[in-house]
């Protein structure tokens, strides 16, 4: 009993040091994470920044209102190979992170054994039941430092997961929008292949009664064949366009549901100014600088290697074998030992571990500083690309105004002048082709709304 005291006492003693030193420990002997100075201001060129209502804080079903888009976004959602890897990866980092924290728990072992011997005509039977427990005393901060990396990897994986969201949600309005786009130059080059049919039958009229000749009949054949190739390269885009959507989407390719480019709105507020605030909502910003603090704990974790590793072991068991003496029922057992190892080398991987968490932190620096100018950079292409499309659908609407007018009066000259009917047509030509273009600046301003939804990091969930 004296043994058995004495040993529980001194137990006690080393679980007394062990709680002083984890609370040492918890002071930290490193610092914390802290954003580095990047030295780059967000800066939007040619744009006011008073507005507080834009995209940055609208959410997807407010800037876009397509209930048949809303639909297909509510698929690409739940079905999304991409997305659904990104969650799994946010998983894994999370049992990284709780295979972190349960680092500063002892680890705990149960060893029974049995065992029956004869020698000499006798017959031994031994047993023990042994329960083992080994604690890493985290004074140097070795595994708080693999915390804090684990805490942050868990963070960057989320906002991978939201980078994706956000590009999915653009990618699949995109091609949703590429789509109504695709439709009305379908429906320009149908109605302008319907002209041109008309022209060449008047055409031929004319030729008959003396007023032209082959030359202007074959030259309006073969700008009908051309349209006709463009009207076959409009069907082939809006094919793939389907196929690279439903593929977005995890479905078998299929025709795509859709409204019309003309039914198209957007919330008001999306046409004024751009806020400053806004490169704190990317998510891809976000992750860059995760990535940076896990290699700042890293490289902690890589100087924690130096110091020693104390840590305690102890051992609390039943066992008959008792030094020869075969015929006891059996008695406690108790061991505890403390240990102390202090590397001394190591063939210099610890120091090739250092130097390498070091090189990777200065990477991960440089890779956080180039997403906040790339991110600028992308917000002001955003910007400018919103800004043009809006002038060239205004020109436009005018150039399509003046052309309306110009073919009608063209018309009248024909009936009431020497004017030919080749200038009629050179006239309705101009106007259907400013039509096309008309359609595709309209495009090419939803996509700078998009573009810039993506930008400035997705809005809100």
């Amino acid at each position: 009993r004296v043994v058995k005291n004495n040993t529980l006492g001194k137990m006690k003693q080393l679980i007394i040091l062990s709680m002083t030193a984890c609370l040492l420990a918890g002071c930290g002997i490193y610092p914390n994470y802290s954003r580095p100075n990047m030295e780059v201001k967000e800066r939007y060129r040619n744009v006011e920044t008073a507005d507080t209502t834009t995209i940055a804080s609208l959410s997807w079903r407010e800037l876009f209102t397509d209930i048949r888009l809303q639909v297909l976004i509510e698929q690409g959602l739940q079905q999304n190979t991409d997305l659904r890897i990104a969650h799994l990866k946010v998983e894994e980092a999370e049992a990284v992170l709780m295979n972190a924290r349960l680092s500063y728990l002892p680890s705990l072992t149960l060893n029974p054994e049995a065992g029956i011997g004869r020698y000499d005509g006798m017959t031994s039977k031994t047993y023990s039941l042994n329960a083992s427990a080994s604690w890493e005393l985290d004074i140097f901060g070795k595994n708080t430092n693999a915390k804090r990396g684990a805490s942050e990897a868990l963070e960057g994986s989320r906002d991978y997961a939201q980078a994706v969201r956000t590009r999915l949600i653009a990618t699949i309005a995109d091609s949703y929008y590429t789509l109504l786009m695709l439709d009305r130059q379908l429906t320009i080059g149908q109605r302008t292949l319907e002209s041109w049919e008309k022209s060449i039958r008047t055409l031929e009229a004319l030729k008959r009664a003396g007023q032209s000749n082959d030359a202007a009949v074959l030259q309006a054949q073969a700008n009908r064949m051309a349209l006709e190739s463009s009207v076959l390269s409009i069907r082939k885009n809006i094919s793939e366009t389907e196929n690279a959507l439903s593929a977005l989407l995890a479905l078998p390719s299929q025709t795509i549901e859709r409204g019309t480019l003309s039914e198209t709105t957007f919330p008001e507020s999306v046409s004024v100014g751009i806020p400053i605030q806004l490169l704190a909502n990317r998510p891809d910003v976000r992750q860059a600088e995760r990535n940076l603090a896990h290699a700042f704990y890293a490289t902690n974790a890589a100087r924690a290697a130096f110091y020693p590793n104390i840590s305690l072991s102890g051992t609390l068991g039943w066992t008959n074998n008792g030094g020869g003496v075969i015929l006891n029922p059996g008695h406690w057992l108790l061991n505890a030992i403390g240990s102390l190892t202090q590397p001394l080398f190591n063939k210099g991987a610890n120091i090739a571990n250092l130097k390498i968490a070091e090189a990777q932190q200065e990477e991960a620096k440089l890779q956080f500083r180039q997403s906040l100018l790339d991110a600028s950079k992308e917000v002001n292409d955003a910007l400018v690309q919103c800004q043009t499309s809006k002038r060239q659908i205004e020109l436009g609407d005018q150039q399509i105004t003046t052309l309306h007018e110009a073919v009608r009066k063209t018309e009248l000259l024909m009936r009431h002048s020497p004017t030919t009917y080749l200038e009629v047509l050179t006239a309705q030509q101009s106007l259907l082709d400013a039509q096309r273009k008309q359609s595709q600046y309209c495009f090419d301003y939803i996509q700078s709304l998009i573009n810039l939804y993506h930008t400035l990091g997705g809005g809100v969930n």
